[in-house]
């Protein structure tokens, strides 16, 4: 497949996303198919999701080209299947977004080791697994976009979400240092930290708390998975080849 670019015709670049069939995941699915990648798709169980959302992309973006896989994210030897497998369908990965995530939040006393762990190996430890195996040959090619999404949480901290926080804050770190790491070789690491999004997570929650968090927010609105999206699309551009090492808040001014 094949887009202009700048007067050439050049080979379509292809864009690895982990949780892709989950709210802000698919969010980013579709962008980046509209913005002319093709897709290797990762999901955890949820297979009616990722393939309801394969159909979409199909609709809107014939053109695009898309690889659903599954995997568990906490495993080294699953990532490297599917980053393998990723790289057999289209030879190069030139954007990662490590999106996937999972929350287990409790208050501290009440907190299991299981849920820290968990929480941990998901968010954290599977960015880790992830940046690695798709840098490698990102550092061959000599250029790469990773976009790691993190939480707002992560600078903030939240009551009851410790082992969240933790891990979002742990992703940042580990993405300033690993910029600094990948940056001569043109890779570049950025970060997007979203505030409250309009998800299935928030859809449950209570009008009540809704309107706390709302009153947290100059905006007085939750973003959506687009707001995410456009500012993952803007870090994969070629055009964003002088920034490295960021944090991008998405979140209504919540952190002012």
């Amino acid at each position: 497949m094949e887009k202009q670019r700048k007067g050439r015709i050049v080979e379509r670049e292809t864009c690895l996303i982990t949780g892709a069939s989950g709210g802000i995941g698919s969010a980013i699915a579709l962008k980046m198919a509209e913005e002319g990648y093709n897709l290797v798709l990762h999901y955890g169980k949820n297979k009616e999701a990722a393939e309801e959302l394969a159909k979409e992309i199909k609709v809107k973006n014939p053109e695009t080209e898309l690889l659903l896989l599954s995997a568990d994210i906490r495993k080294e030897e699953e990532v490297n299947a599917l980053v393998e497998e990723g790289l057999s369908r289209f030879s190069s990965i030139e954007v990662l977004v490590n999106n996937a995530g999972v929350t287990r939040d409790q208050l501290l006393l009440k907190m299991t080791s299981e849920d820290f762990d968990c929480v941990i190996d998901s968010n954290l430890r599977s960015a880790f697994l992830f940046s690695k195996a798709v840098s490698k040959y990102m550092i061959k090619k000599r250029y790469g976009r990773i976009v790691q999404i993190s939480s707002v949480v992560g600078i903030h901290g939240n009551s009851g979400q410790s082992n969240y926080a933790a891990s979002k804050a742990g992703l940042i770190g580990f993405s300033k240092s690993l910029a600094k790491e990948l940056a001569g070789r043109n890779i570049t690491v950025n970060v997007i930290c979203p505030g409250f999004i309009d998800t299935k997570m928030t859809e449950v929650l209570s009008d009540a708390v809704k309107e706390a968090l709302l009153s947290s927010i100059p905006m007085k609105k939750f973003g959506t998975g687009e707001d995410v999206a456009n500012a993952v699309a803007f870090f994969a551009k070629r055009e964003s080849s002088y920034i490295t090492g960021e944090s991008l808040l998405v979140d209504g001014g919540m952190g002012m």
